[in-house]
C-alpha cells in the first residue's frame, strides 16, 4: 500500500468519530446487520463518468483490518472507553459481504460503487479507509482518461511523482485510465510498468554550454533523448541537430526524441518539426510536457501542434481542478450512506437522510447496464433482472473472505478499462458534459424512498420536493 501507516495500523485508519460510534453501538446493544453505499453525486471534472479504481487496496484494507495492542493502548489514552469494548475491538474482524463495480468499470453519479453489508460496527469502521480508496483512485484514473482521450492517439507518460500526494496510488490509477509509461521507477518495478523519461535541465545547465551538455549525453546512450527550453528552444533544436548527426555518424548513437517543457508549445513544437524534417530526422519525436491537461492538450490536438506524445504530472498526481473551465476535481465527493438496518428485535428497515440535494436513496441496491450504454437501471436486488440488462456490481467479498478473481492483474484491469472507455459513446467522452448519461430508478426503489419518508417524516413530506433526485 502507498500509505506506510495504513498497513501496520489498519484499524486507526479511521476517523475519531467512527471508533466513538462504535462503543455508542456496543454498549446499547445495537449492531444488526447494515448495508452502506458509496456512490457520488456528480461526476469530477464537469464530466459525464467516472473510471473506477482502487478496488485492490481497498479489498486488501478490508481482509487487513484489525486492531493491535498498540491501537488498542492508543485509544484507551484518548478515551475513557470501557475495557471490554476494547477487547471486543481486539476480535474484531469483518465477517460480511462487499458488492462493486470492477476496477476498469464506467459508473455514474448516483451509482453505488460498493455496496458493503455487515454488523453495524464492522462495516461502520471501514467508512473512511474505504472512501479514501476508491475516492482518490477513481479521480486519478478518471482524470487521466480524461487526458488520454484528449490527445487522441497519442501516447501519455505520468510524470506524476514529485507532486502526486499519494504517489503509488497516482501511477496505478493513471495507468488505468491509459497512460502509457511512467517515470516513476519504484512504481514501474513494482508494478511491472514500463518507465520511460528523458533529461532534466539541470543536466544542461552542469555544462558551459548546451552543446556540450547534448554531446555529453548522445555519447554515453546509444539511444536518447534531448530537452529543448532549458535557454532558447529555437537555438537549441539546431544544435540537437547539429550533435545528433555527429554522433550518429561517430558512434551510431541515435537521437530518438526531443522534449518540449515550457513556452509557446504550439508554435514552438511547429519550428522544432520542421527543422527536424528538414534535416531527413523524420523518425525523431517530438514530446511536449509543462502543467498540461487535458484542456491544454485537447486545444495543442485541435491546432494541429505536431507533437507525438505528452508527459503529464501535476494535473494527474492530485487530479486537479481547472478553475478557467469551471471543471471542480481535487477531490472525488464519495460518500458513504446507511441504506438498509436489520436484526431480531426489528423488522428489516429502510434508512434515509433528508438534507435537500444531500438526501439519499434508501434500500439495497444493484445497478444494471441496458445495450451499449443506453442507460443504467438503479433498483433493489428482490426486484427482477431488467430486460437486456447486464449486472454490474459483483460479488467481491461474501462471509469476510475475498471471493476468487475479485482481484485480477493490473493488466487485466488496465485492458478491461480500456475496452469500456472505446465502448462508451463519444458523447459522454465530452470534457465539459453537455449529455449527462442516463441513470433511472425502478418503481420498487421509488415506492422504497416514499415509505422510508413516510416512517421518519409522516405523510405530509412524503414527497420531498423531488430533492432526493
Amino acid at each position: 500500500m502507498d500509505d506506510l501507516f495504513l498497513g501496520r495500523h489498519p484499524g486507526l485508519m479511521t476517523d475519531l468519530y467512527h471508533p466513538d460510534a462504535a462503543y455508542v453501538s456496543w454498549r446499547t446493544g445495537r449492531n444488526g446487520v447494515t448495508t452502506f453505499d458509496i456512490y457520488t453525486r456528480s461526476a469530477p471534472y464537469a464530466g459525464a463518468y467516472m473510471l473506477v479504481a482502487g478496488l485492490e487496496m481497498a479489498l486488501e484494507f478490508v481482509q487487513s483490518f484489525r486492531y493491535t495492542d498498540e491501537d488498542l493502548r492508543y485509544l484507551s489514552q484518548i478515551r475513557d472507553f470501557d475495557p471490554a469494548f476494547l477487547e471486543h475491538l481486539r476480535k474484531l474482524r469483518f465477517t460480511g459481504e462487499i458488492l462493486a463495480m470492477p476496477e476498469g468499470s464506467i459508473a455514474f453519479p448516483h451509482e453505488p460503487l460498493l455496496r458493503v453489508t455487515a454488523p453495524f460496527q464492522e462495516a461502520l469502521l471501514l467508512e473512511s479507509g474505504l472512501l479514501h480508496l476508491v475516492s482518490l483512485s477513481t479521480l486519478i484514473a478518471t482524470k487521466a482518461a480524461r487526458i488520454v482521450h484528449a490527445s487522441q492517439g497519442r501516447p501519455v507518460s505520468d510524470f506524476s511523482l514529485r507532486r502526486a500526494q499519494s504517489p503509488f496510488v497516482a501511477t496505478r490509477s493513471a495507468m488505468i485510465g491509459g497512460c502509457a509509461s511512467t517515470s516513476f521507477l519504484l512504481a514501474a518495478y513494482e508494478l511491472r510498468l514500463r518507465a520511460t523519461g528523458t533529461i532534466p535541465h539541470a543536466l544542461v545547465q552542469l555544462y558551459d554550454s548546451e552543446r556540450e551538455a547534448f554531446a555529453a549525453v548522445a555519447e554515453s546512450f546509444n539511444r536518447y533523448t534531448f530537452l529543448l527550453d532549458t535557454y532558447c528552444v529555437r537555438d537549441a533544436i539546431h544544435t540537437a541537430v547539429e550533435v545528433a548527426r555527429e554522433y550518429q555518424d561517430r558512434m551510431s548513437h541515435t537521437l530518438t526524441a526531443v522534449r518540449l517543457d515550457s513556452g509557446d508549445l504550439l508554435n514552438d513544437s511547429r519550428y522544432v518539426r520542421k527543422v527536424l524534417d528538414d534535416a531527413g530526422m523524420q523518425n525523431v519525436r517530438l514530446l511536449a510536457s509543462g502543467d498540461l491537461d487535458e484542456f491544454r492538450i485537447a486545444d495543442l490536438v485541435r491546432e494541429g501542434a505536431p507533437v507525438d506524445g505528452f508527459g503529464v504530472g501535476t494535473s494527474v498526481g492530485v487530479g486537479a481542478a481547472s478553475v478557467e473551465h469551471q471543471a471542480p476535481g481535487g477531490a472525488l465527493g464519495a460518500v458513504y450512506k446507511m441504506v438498509w438496518y436489520e436484526d431480531e428485535k426489528a423488522m428489516d428497515r429502510p434508512k434515509i437522510k433528508l438534507a435537500e440535494q444531500k438526501s439519499t436513496w434508501p434500500g439495497k441496491k444493484e445497478v444494471y447496464r441496458i445495450g451499449n450504454f443506453e442507460k443504467d437501471i438503479l433498483q433493489l436486488e428482490d426486484e427482477g433482472r431488467p430486460a437486456g440488462g447486464v449486472r454490474v456490481l459483483k460479488p467481491v467479498i461474501r462471509d469476510g473472505q475475498m471471493l476468487p478473481g475479485a482481484v485480477p492483474p493490473l493488466s487485466e484491469i488496465m485492458e478491461l478499462a480500456q475496452a469500456n472507455l472505446r465502448q462508451m459513446p463519444e458523447q459522454y467522452h465530452e470534457l465539459i458534459c453537455q449529455h449527462p448519461y442516463p441513470v433511472e430508478r425502478s418503481q420498487g426503489l421509488e415506492a422504497l424512498r416514499r415509505e422510508a419518508m413516510e416512517r421518519y417524516c409522516g405523510e405530509e413530506n412524503g414527497d420531498n420536493g423531488g430533492l432526493l433526485g
